[in-house]
């Protein structure tokens, strides 16, 4: 399965679209996104994904009532901090990572085969104990000048950073 990955869109209506045209066009069949969506309002740029998505709540999501209604009406899953994504017998756990040592943590708990988050706006792909740690960078740009995503193939753990 082919594994879509998304965080810190921050608002940024432009990214989000150009994100969901990569994602139905790769054929993705999930979207994970790691919070830090920011206002309500960006939900309906997400309508036109092709596939289910799951999203967790970031640090500076304001009415996350409002979002998870917003979510929930277009038949998507953002409710919480946490989600655990069990799909091809691969273990996920999606976090926005507000705390680093709760994302290794979470790596070095041999609970997980991948942990994705997002928080630092910075990419990563790399091993921590056993488990694939992935953060797609930032959807936004607004740190690093860089908008990303990501895929994660889930047969052979490979990640690729696609730039928007």
């Amino acid at each position: 399965m082919l594994i879509g990955l998304i965080s810190d869109t921050h608002d940024r209506i432009d990214s989000i679209e150009a994100a969901m045209r990569v994602f139905n066009t790769r054929r993705v069949e999930l979207v994970l996104h790691a919070g830090d969506y920011t206002a309500p309002f960006t939900s309906s740029a997400y309508r036109a994904l092709n596939c289910e998505m799951i999203g967790v709540f970031g640090n500076v999501d304001g009415d996350r009532g409002l979002l998870k209604e917003r979510f929930s009406n277009l038949g998507f899953k953002v409710e919480s901090e946490f989600e655990e994504v069990k799909v091809d017998g691969v273990t996920i756990a999606l976090i926005h990572g507000v705390y680093p040592q709760i994302v290794e943590a979470l790596a070095l708990s041999g609970k997980y085969n991948v942990v994705v988050h997002g928080h630092t706006h910075k990419r990563r792909a790399e091993k921590v104990g056993e488990a694939l740690v992935v953060n797609p960078g930032e959807a936004c740009g607004y740190m690093y000048g860089v908008k990303s995503i990501a895929l994660l193939d889930t047969a052979t753990l490979k990640v690729e950073f696609i730039e928007l």
